[in-house]
């Protein structure tokens, strides 16, 4: 199973590209055409694993007949990418990781409505309230400590804790993440900017920096580090390998609606730009559908499955006993976030 999305070879290389398949294949200037009738191919720009969308569009071109171009990156260069291609984007369908990639493209007014019949699968916690993109899976935050020197009654009781002085070199993340930056934004909408900075200008002295959350997990395995906050689909997915990098790994939910108990929101939406914007729309209904949803709960990529539903992973802590603070994925802030951790000397 691949954790990391791999990077694309170079924004010229992929605006070529793009440019390339918006000329060759699109089926009306409205773009509400369908592959069958005009023979081309959905591209979509995907930032989840590599791995779960493609088992998402083989299943998806299996019932359907409908063929699917994956284009990888992570989350903030193919939203960025989105953002310069604006009109022009050849992309019919965005997949991410984590929501604020989501949101800007949102805000950017690039998105086309979902199909209400695809919004009505999803629960409302796992969508955001303005129904121009939708959750299609979800991941929690989780504090992964070091077994052999920690008992649960010694972790912090608030991911705010980490703060404090007694967590001085104690703990790790990866704050040039994604995901990282996912968790501050849920902390900035749940606590406002001053409390964040605060968080944020104490975690440069407490934290140990590690270059990805497999990483950051590794060093509390092998003893670098007391603990880590990460999202806990690393510590599954190693766990059903090997086990070699988490097998002194214990895995603490903060729940109690803290902002360390957070869920991010994996989203998909539909581009304004899409000259196959029916075909695009069956994808994302088909990913939300039962179906899709199945891939979660059968396959190996640890994800939660939020829709139609379908239940998680049986390995996974339920949902529900996460006890997940109430975040509208809308409002997640990247842009906010980047400025104060770069301030918190972070970035």
């Amino acid at each position: 199973m691949t954790f990391r999305p791999r990077p694309l070879a170079g924004t010229a290389l992929l605006t070529a590209a793009s440019l390339g398949l918006a000329a060759c294949g699109s089926d009306s200037g409205s773009g509400s055409g369908s592959t069958a009738a005009g023979g081309g191919e959905l591209t979509v720009y995907n930032a989840q694993h590599e791995s779960l969308t493609q088992e998402w569009v083989d299943a998806f071109t299996k019932s359907t007949g409908i063929k699917v171009t994956v284009r990888d990156g992570s989350d903030t260069e193919l939203s960025n990418q989105i953002m310069q291609e604006g009109a022009a984007s050849p992309a019919d369908v965005f997949l991410t990781e984590n929501s604020p990639a989501m949101t800007q493209v949102e805000n950017a007014g690039l998105f086309a409505d979902v199909d209400k019949a695809t919004l009505a699968q999803v629960p409302e916690q796992f969508r955001p309230s303005t129904g121009k993109w939708t959750g299609i899976a979800a991941r929690s935050t989780v504090l992964v400590y070091d077994k052999r020197k920690l008992q649960e009654n010694q972790l912090p009781a608030s991911m705010l804790d980490l703060a404090k002085p007694e967590w001085k070199g104690r703990w790790a993340a990866s704050p040039s993440g994604a995901d990282f930056q996912a968790i501050i934004s849920a902390l900035l909408e749940l606590k406002g900017e001053a409390a964040t900075n605060e968080w944020l200008t104490a975690m440069k002295t407490n934290a140990k920096v590690y270059k990805g959350n497999s990483t950051a997990m590794k060093a509390v395995n092998s003893g670098e580090v007391d603990t880590a906050l990460i999202y806990h689909y690393y510590y599954y997915g190693d766990q059903a390998k090997t086990g070699e990098n988490s097998g002194n790994v214990g895995t603490h939910y903060f729940k109690n609606q803290d902002p360390g108990a957070f869920v991010s929101v994996s989203g998909g939406g539909v581009l304004k730009s899409s000259k196959h914007a029916a075909d695009a729309q069956k994808l994302l209904a088909f990913i939300t559908g039962k179906s899709g949803q199945e891939v979660l709960e059968k396959g190996t990529s640890f994800e939660y499955a939020v829709a139609s539903d379908v239940p998680s992973n049986p390995a996974l802590v339920p949902l529900e006993d996460l006890q997940a603070p109430t975040v509208d994925p809308a409002k997640l802030n990247s842009a906010t976030v980047t400025d104060l951790m770069t301030q918190a000397g972070l970035l």
